[in-house]
């Protein structure tokens, strides 16, 4: 309806403008908006759904029967390697382990007092040796109460972003008690699936475009991290892993994508599907030369939301006619009132920064006067 509306306004405009005409033929010319063909960044699109995941993500968990002692972090907070999260009482096994370092320094002490006796002969090898065999039970058993202790504090085990807090300080905890999440989510893991049809062109490196229906308008770049090394015999589709950079940490483990994977990229001649006519099955374009149409036979390559890829017949730069072709023929005078930016202006716009002659193509001086 739009088009129409704008052919209207077209016809409109032209019908209190004097015409122009072309050199040798009287007949009047015909208003049009022009556009150059642009050269841009062209890909093969193919969409998937994928669902995201954090880059390391654990469920931290108790190992020991205990009572928390301290909880040291809040909901959602961010930790670093190592930061000591929760803490439960071990006073036995600190107990314990002060007991048992003084046996191991007591065996040490006697191992030590052996081994310049047993030089000149004043005690056999035999006593030294039992000597270390203590010192060394004394040892290991020492580091025993040490994991313990070890098991009553939970750390964070790589940085990230914490979960909910399920504990609170005086809870009995026992092997498996829940208490919170780790999340990495500096780079996010996008796992979707994709038709075995495109296996070929399925490799690491291999771009990618996600968005969410949470973020309107906004959309994230990523690469494919690898291919799965099974067809899914049910589906006939391949699991396939991106990773994609979570600047500013707004995405969430879970969450749904839309997934466009960018095959084949390429520089291609890029023109408005609307300046596209096809004849059986052929393409043509008209293309603006000074004040004559000319029609242009194309071929045409993939296509985007308003855009087509020409692969054959048009070149970069060249004015192609967008509105005003419902009623041009090839050789038909042509008077430019408007350029369309490809950006969805609006007719006043076209108009107000149109009226030029073609590029490449000076006009004349009476017609500048104008």
């Amino acid at each position: 309806m739009t088009k129409y509306l704008l052919i209207l306004a077209l016809c409109l405009m032209g019908s209190g403008t004097p015409a122009v005409a072309q050199q040798g033929k009287g007949k009047p010319a015909q208003n049009v908006i022009v556009t150059p063909a642009h050269i841009e960044d062209f890909a093969d699109r193919v969409e998937a759904l994928g669902t995201l995941r954090a880059n390391e993500s654990v469920v931290l968990t108790a190992t020991v029967t205990e009572t928390v002692r301290a909880v040291n972090f809040e909901d959602g907070q961010r930790v670093k390697k190592g930061d000591v999260l929760v803490e439960m009482r071990g006073g036995e096994e600190k107990a314990e382990l002060a007991g048992e370092q003084a046996t191991l320094s007591e065996a040490k002490r006697q191992m030590e007092r052996l081994q310049p006796l047993v030089a000149t002969g004043a005690a056999s090898q035999a006593q030294l040796d039992e000597r270390k065999r203590e010192y060394q039970t004394a040892n290991a058993r020492l580091d025993a109460i040490r994991s313990r202790i070890g098991d009553r504090i939970v750390t964070a085990p790589f940085d990230g972003v914490l979960g909910l807090r399920n504990i609170s300080v005086g809870a009995v905890v026992q092997p498996g008690t829940r208490i919170t999440t780790l999340d990495d989510d500096s780079v996010m893991k996008l796992d979707f699936a994709v038709p075995a049809l495109y296996l070929e062109t399925l490799k690491p490196g291999l771009d990618i475009i996600a968005t969410a229906s949470a973020f309107k308008g906004r959309s994230f770049k990523g690469k494919v991290a690898s291919v799965d090394s099974q067809i899914d015999p049910v589906t006939r589709s391949i699991s396939v892993r991106a990773l994609v950079p979570n600047e500013g940490r707004v995405l969430k483990p879970g969450l749904l994508m839309n997934v466009e994977i960018l095959k084949d990229p390429r520089q291609a001649v890029v023109v408005p599907e609307e300046s596209i006519l096809a004849q059986g099955e052929k393409n043509f374009v008209f293309v603006a030369g000074g004040y004559t149409a000319q029609k242009i036979e194309i071929e045409t390559g993939a296509r985007q939301p308003g855009m087509v890829e020409v692969t054959k017949g048009l070149k970069g730069g060249e004015m192609v006619i967008t509105h005003g072709t419902m009623t041009l023929a090839d050789g038909a005078p042509i008077k430019i009132v408007g350029r369309d930016d490809g950006k969805g202006a609006s007719l006043a716009r076209m108009l107000k920064e149109g009226a030029e002659p073609a590029a490449g193509d000076a006009a004349p001086k009476d017609q500048k006067a104008r």
